[in-house]
């Protein structure tokens, strides 16, 4: 491993008075969206919160192009944490997650991979919406890959190169439509069942990090990134021996600790060690109100 010190690197959108007449009022701007680097050792404290604005990480992805410079937000401009809202980390052009990657159970079995819609990612803060008709539904806290440059045939030497650095994703999973649907392409693809962030951290020792959830303010029993049954170079190993991996893509590596069933009304906070909390709320599905 690299002995740079982690550096924090987050995807952010600002956020401005709503009108000069009630200047306290405040929203986010729905349209930019910038990316912003700590250095700090101490996320909680105040040198934690103050974050530099810098061009983009995925300099190869139009859709992850920085928007054009506002005043107080130009590259190398200081602002504060207070000042913006934290989206998903990168807006990827394939998710991927690890099915069956826990343990020596796991690694007796051939790597597999599934595919999680894009349009499945949500950021921070935003709600996992379930259906009246989506059955058991599970979230998944899971160190998360995110990919720094188009990579295609990586070997266990070569992988880290691909490597930005790793964010938490939670693989929410539809359990009965996961016995019922082959592909579980309806089981893990629903909108809103990919949240992520709330940043990136790079130079992380990703071997050994405490992984877990916090389900309605109770503590679930944890794990490891250790008890993974393929590790990280070998995951990028395996995807990219028949595809190319995309600046911005992430990759779900596996959960393998505890979870319990969601319900709109829950709250869930999912725990990476070296990277932090990923806190959602869980609600009804808003589209099973739109009008037809």
């Amino acid at each position: 491993m690299s002995s740079t010190l982690p550096r924090r690197i987050a995807r952010v959108r600002p956020i401005v008075a709503r009108s000069s007449a009630q200047p306290s009022r405040t929203e986010p701007c729905h349209d930019e969206q910038f990316f912003v680097a700590n250095n700090a050792p101490d996320f909680d404290s105040d040198a934690g919160t103050r974050w530099t604005v810098i061009d983009s990480p995925f300099p190869a992805s139009r859709a992850n192009a920085g928007s054009p410079a506002r005043e107080g937000w130009e590259r190398g401009a200081v602002v504060s944490q207070d000042a913006f809202t934290f989206l998903a980390p990168s807006v990827p052009v394939n998710v991927f997650g690890m099915a069956h990657n826990t343990g020596q159970p796991g690694r007796d079995l051939p790597p597999q991979a599934f595919h999680k819609a894009a349009s499945s990612v949500i950021g921070p803060g935003e709600a996992i919406q379930l259906s009246s008709t989506v059955g058991y539904v599970d979230p998944e806290a899971e160190l998360t890959i995110v990919i720094g440059r188009a990579a295609r045939g990586l070997t266990l030497e070569t992988a880290r190169s691909a490597i930005l650095g790793y964010t938490i994703g939670n693989d929410v999973s539809a359990r009965d439509l996961q016995k019922t649907d082959e592909l579980w392409i309806s089981a893990k693809s629903q909108d809103t069942f990919t949240p992520a962030g709330p940043w990136i951290v790079t130079e992380l020792d990703e071997a050994d990090l405490s992984i877990g959830i916090v389900h309605n303010g109770t503590e679930l029993k944890t794990a490891s990134s250790a008890d993974l049954g393929w590790n990280v170079d070998e995951i990028l190993v395996y995807l990219t021996s028949f595809m190319t991996l995309q600046p911005g893509d992430l990759v779900l590596t596996g959960f393998p600790a505890e979870c319990a069933r969601l319900q709109p009304g829950d709250t869930v906070v999912c725990r990476v060690e070296g990277i932090g909390e990923l806190h959602n709320p869980v609600t009804s599905a808003s589209w099973e109100k739109l009008p037809v």
